[in-house]
């Protein structure tokens, strides 16, 4: 490093940066982990200290840090153009992704909207949703405006997605800006909303969704879902047939369905998107993320023929989907996208992933003797961790624990870096992620929580 040393680069980190999702006044009484570089599987920082990636860097990271071929590509690219704007104009990349994205997502997705995060993805599909019953059928349907999402859904957070959001924690304070959106129960089988349990339940969860739907129809436009996992209300895991049942209601009733792949898609559920495990395709689907392999900001909602064709018209009908951000369909994305699914296909990532999983599965069976663990959901390579104050009762902890918080210090001293969500500990390996390193996650993962909350039986 020329000009600055590691306590600088920590001191300007506590002066000058306001992280997201960071009580900074808790923050800055510690000292940053400041990453400087990434090998594979591991992040290292500024002293050369490696950790385990446990988390994909949020959710992102795919094949590894520094993989040869997501360099070369983007660096193949930006001997080209690194940007070009799509309002009016059309690029290369943004073309041939497209092309791929709508020949691996499910089938009847033929349209590819693309914008640079997982939120306005979102934001894009509320819009075109609504819109789309403004248009159809010279406006037979415009009093289809309102929208059903789970409790606890975390959709992202500008305005629209946070509308559509169900977490209190994150979303109770802006209360006031936002426009009223349904929800429904989620199926969250540990903490049922409806006190029921599983198998008895018979999916009660989805006659609520019913209920409203028979009701409410007329001027609901769209539900919004994150296919089988509800990512950030703590890996919430749907029951078998959930999505495949909303998909159905949806379309009996003449209601959009959008699927918020954002977090499960590219290959975190064990299929490259969420919806494959049941037969599903949505009206639209929202990705990010994985999209380009953890490398630069990328996302696309894409929609079917039939919600494109309500926005064809003449001119001066004013059809037009008007909505657009500066750097979409950015090439230098689009490459790093393209040679990420690629990498897919050539590295058989998606068939290499059931041993992965069933390895996972193995290895979390002995966090249940944990005094702490109430509960452990798993879909795929997404993992979360619930830990309680009392196990027979289920009683949380309380906040001012910051019991998640601590328990992922306590692992990053043992080399792991992973995130809490409240009192859930949330693993999400690199996909590329070897045996042994995951055995490694799993170890440092046990011994933060006995540490941390108390032992085991």
């Amino acid at each position: 490093m020329e000009g600055y040393t590691s306590e600088l680069l920590e001191q300007w980190d506590r002066e000058y940066i306001w992280h997201p999702f960071t009580q900074m006044q808790e923050y800055v009484k510690n000292r940053p982990l400041v990453i400087e570089r990434g090998e594979g599987s591991y992040l290292i920082d500024i002293e050369g200290n490696r950790y385990l990636d446990g988390v994909s860097s949020l959710w992102v990271t795919v094949h590894g840090h520094n993989k040869r071929e997501l360099n070369d590509a983007i660096k193949e690219q930006l001997g080209k153009i690194a940007h070009s704007t799509l309002l009016g104009l059309a690029n290369v990349p943004s073309i041939l992704l497209a092309k791929k994205l709508v020949e691996i997502t499910p089938p009847g997705l033929t349209k590819v909207f693309y914008s640079d995060c997982g939120s306005t993805a979102v934001e894009i599909a509320l819009k075109m949703a609504f819109q789309y019953w403004k248009q159809k059928d010279d406006g037979a349907f415009r009093g289809k405006t309102r929208y059903i999402s789970l409790g606890e859904a975390y959709h992202g957070d500008t305005i629209g997605s946070v509308s559509v959001g169900g977490m209190e924690l994150f979303h109770d304070i802006f209360r006031p800006l936002l426009f009223d959106c349904v929800h429904v129960p989620t199926p969250y089988c540990y903490r049922c909303p409806l006190g029921l349990a599983k198998p008895s339940c018979g999916l009660t969860c989805v006659e609520a969704v019913e209920e409203v739907l028979a009701e409410s129809h007329g001027e609901i436009a769209a539900m919004i879902v994150e296919p089988l996992v509800q990512g950030a209300a703590g890996m919430i895991v749907a029951p078998e047939g959930y999505l495949k049942r909303v998909r159905e209601l949806c379309s009996r009733y003449n209601i959009l369905l959008i699927a918020d792949e954002v977090a499960v898609g590219f290959g975190r559920t064990g299929k490259m998107f969420a919806c494959e495990h049941e037969g599903v395709t949505p009206d639209l689907m929202c990705l990010a993320k994985g999209i380009t392999g953890g490398y630069l900001p990328l996302a696309a909602t894409l929609a079917t023929d039939e919600v494109y064709g309500v926005f064809l018209g003449a001119n001066r009908e004013c059809k037009t989907f008007f909505h657009g951000h500066t750097y979409t369909g950015n090439p230098l994305a689009c490459a790093a996208a393209l040679a990420s699914i690629k990498l897919f296909e050539d590295e058989r990532l998606i068939e290499e992933l059931g041993k992965k999983i069933s390895y996972l599965e193995e290895g979390l069976k002995r966090f249940t003797g944990l005094d702490h663990v109430g509960d452990i959901r798993q879909k795929g390579l997404m993992v979360g961790i619930e830990l309680v104050k009392d196990k027979e009762t289920r009683e949380p902890y309380p906040l001012e624990d910051n019991m998640g918080h601590r328990v992922i210090l306590e692992a990053r001293k043992n080399g792991l870096v992973i995130r809490p969500l409240g009192n859930v500990i949330v693993l999400i390996p690199v996909l590329s992620m070897s045996i042994p390193e995951l055995d490694r996650v799993l170890e440092i993962t046990y011994k933060a929580i006995a540490e941390v909350t108390g032992g085991s039986r």
